[in-house]
């Protein structure tokens, strides 16, 4: 089968042909509808050679969605030609946070191994997927799966990032909103939906800040070195209620920390840098500031995710391309050079 696969860190994916899997006890097998380019693939692309985390060659994508083609001995509740999305951040199933629906925060998966697909397990960007668990798929009715399949990281991480701020953004606060990318874009969505505060975003040209305001931000600042100034001047001395940072940057943790007020959140979604991060101390930032560091998402939470989008409230921007055209979405999500999502759905 096709597949697209890291190669060599530093470099473009390639499209290879790879051994089609077959499941074993307890797994399931599926045949691939759509899968999410992220730039969390473009940030493991970009890692370097040396101690480079994962098995190489390794098939990319972490966001994906399929039906089910084969079952192994051992799964009951799902059956063959469903309709699924698949739930990615797999953990032990067993431990604290998985009892939970967790496995996001999975206490034992470092020690035993186990690796989202396309982190570290072979990803969706190929014509099979191989599922480890059937708890991992949430089957997605009619939904369209090409629609769908971003909301699996791209819905779910910033709805997860959200979820904890939501006591605090009530009537006359702000939310600001740091990069309306591929996730961005969907959390300025979620803010208005989920809340009634005012959501400022932020980006770093005036196109994608004409794509913000079409999905629902009240106001825009341009990201560039006025714009602490530019967010105060319209939220005066209260500062932001919460900052969500999509982009992790040095200089958009800056902004965050600069525009949050007296009490207010700054969350850092975006992984753009290893070594961002946000300065913190008592007299260098307003009292009682929080800062989080989440990581995508509950299982409960996907479905709710899907549940939204289901009832219209979420429309993610896509771009479709082709197996054969996938590295060319690698390509142009380097560049910078999406609005919205790269989705692959194979021939």
């Amino acid at each position: 089968m096709k597949a697209i696969q890291v190669v060599q860190p530093g470099k473009l994916p390639e499209l290879r042909e790879v051994d089609k899997p077959s499941p074993g006890p307890g797994q399931v097998l599926l045949k691939v509808t759509a899968a999410g380019a992220c730039h969390s693939d473009d940030f493991v692309l970009n890692l370097p050679e040396e101690g480079f985390p994962y098995p190489l060659p390794m098939t990319l994508g972490h966001e994906g969605a399929g039906v089910v083609a084969e079952v192994g001995t051992g799964v009951t509740g799902i059956s063959e030609g469903i309709s699924v999305a698949v739930y990615g951040a797999w953990g032990c199933g067993v431990c604290h946070f998985c009892s939970r629906g967790l496995e996001n925060y999975c206490s034992r998966a470092g020690e035993l191994g186990i690796a989202p697909p396309g982190l570290g397990n072979p990803g969706a960007m190929a014509e099979y997927l191989l599922v480890d668990n059937a708890r991992h798929l949430v089957p997605l009715g009619d939904l369209d799966p090409v629609d769908a399949v971003p909301l699996t990281d791209a819905g779910l991480t910033p709805y997860h990032a959200i979820k904890p701020s939501l006591p605090k953004l009530v009537g006359g606060t702000t939310a600001v909103v740091i990069g309306a990318g591929g996730l961005g874009h969907v959390g300025i969505q979620l803010l208005r939906h989920l809340t009634p505060s005012r959501v400022i975003a932020l980006d770093v040209s005036d196109e994608k800040l004409e794509f913000a305001r079409e999905v629902g931000a009240h106001e825009v600042v341009l990201s560039d070195a006025d714009a602490v100034a530019g967010v105060r001047r319209i939220t005066g001395n209260d500062g932001a209620t919460a900052v969500f940072d999509f982009v992790g940057l040095q200089p958009t943790l800056d902004i965050a920390m600069g525009v949050v007020g007296t009490m207010g959140d700054v969350v850092i979604v975006g992984i753009g840098d290893m070594v961002a991060a946000a300065k913190v101390g008592f007299f260098t930032q307003p009292y009682e500031v929080s800062v989080r560091a989440p990581y995508w998402g509950a299982r409960d939470e996907l479905i709710e995710v899907l549940d939204l989008a289901r009832d219209g409230v979420l429309e993610v921007a896509v771009e479709r391309f082709s197996l054969d055209d996938g590295v060319e979405a690698y390509r142009r999500l380097a560049a910078n050079d999406l609005r919205g999502r790269a989705v692959v759905v194979p021939d």
